[in-house]
């Protein structure tokens, strides 16, 4: 056996096919399809600036190219208020904008961030890219709040979890505030929510013949229309064995004589609304009026009221939280 295998490799044949076998090329390996990965991050940032917010956080997740290009500043930079940076000194000083990527930037914006000593919270509305604003009762002036026997500051978890507050349809001029509101219609009213802008406390009136409650700011809103609203219930709310209820004992006056909104601001735009005052137990937004900016002032002054001054009755009853103002396009 061993003289016929030795016999086989003497073959010439033999060798020839064994040298065509060694020198025959090796099949190339199968060739790897470019995927999503291997785009530039360059590339990827460039598509990345015409989605939301929402859409580009979701697609850095998909893998390191997407990530690294979610981060690049001139993206996040076409999302933020052209006056940006007059916000965030307003909001939290000055410095910051250095120690901060424009990402981040952007991400502190859209918190609702405390000003002015806890009496004002501003947040970025990440639909319209305008800005959102509340002032707490605490940094209004309200005629008689020094004396008890009229207004006390009374604690409450019914500012912070103020997440929807029913408005009056009638103060939807705009298609924005029917977007802005949540796909609920009940009760005879839209859902606006949910609201960050909450502080921990409100007035509370008890019993006055004038009922005089007046505000004013100057902030660097972007340009856009907006609205101004009150955040105000009749009755005080309060828990009985885990239950919400609320005390109406001292509501009244609010029936006879309509109540008056009115705002101004610097450049001498003017609006005033008037309504009764009712369907207590409810938190209401109540709509003063727009006002619009037209980007040329570096910051807008506003004043706003709301009024009952007619002295042949008492008013009483009413729980008064904040004032909202809210971009309307």
């Amino acid at each position: 056996m061993g003289a016929n295998l030795s016999s086989s490799f003497a073959d010439p044949n033999v060798y020839s096919l064994v040298g065509s076998l060694c020198l025959q090329p090796s099949p190339p390996p199968p060739r790897i399809k470019p995927g999503l990965g291997d785009l530039p991050e360059s590339c990827v940032a460039l598509v990345l600036e015409y989605l939301n917010p929402s859409e580009i956080c979701r697609l850095a997740k998909l893998n390191r190219a997407f990530r690294g290009a979610s981060w690049a500043d001139f993206i996040w930079e076409s999302k933020l208020p052209v006056n940006y940076e007059d916000l965030i000194e307003r909001v939290f000083g000055e410095g910051l904008e250095d120690k901060l990527c424009k990402r981040e930037v952007y991400t502190r914006l859209c918190r609702a961030n405390t000003f002015d000593d806890g009496t004002k919270k501003a947040w970025l509305d990440k639909r319209t890219g305008g800005v959102c604003l509340s002032i707490a009762s605490k940094g209004l002036a309200i005629t008689g709040i020094d004396d008890r026997r009229y207004w006390n500051h009374i604690p409450t978890e019914e500012s912070r979890l103020a997440g929807q507050v029913q408005v009056d349809p009638s103060i939807f001029l705009s298609n924005f505030f029917k977007e802005l509101c949540l796909i609920k219609y009940e009760l005879g009213g839209y859902m606006i929510g949910p609201s960050r802008g909450n502080f921990n406390s409100v007035a509370y009136l008890q019993q006055i013949w004038w009922f005089e409650v007046d505000g004013q700011f100057e902030f660097p809103f972007p340009a856009g229309t907006y609205g101004l609203f009150f955040r105000l219930q009749l009755g005080r709310a309060a828990k009985r064995f885990g239950r919400r209820i609320c005390n109406t004992e001292h509501v009244h006056g609010w029936d006879i004589k309509p109540v008056q909104f009115q705002l101004w601001t610097s450049d001498g735009q003017h609006a005033s609304s008037q309504c009764f005052l009712d369907d207590p137990g409810k938190w209401n937004l109540y709509h003063a009026g727009d006002f619009v900016v037209d980007g040329t002032n570096a910051s807008t002054k506003l004043k706003f009221s709301m009024t009952q001054i007619d002295c042949t009755h008492t008013k009483g009853g009413l729980c008064l939280d904040s004032i909202l103002v809210y971009p309307c396009k």
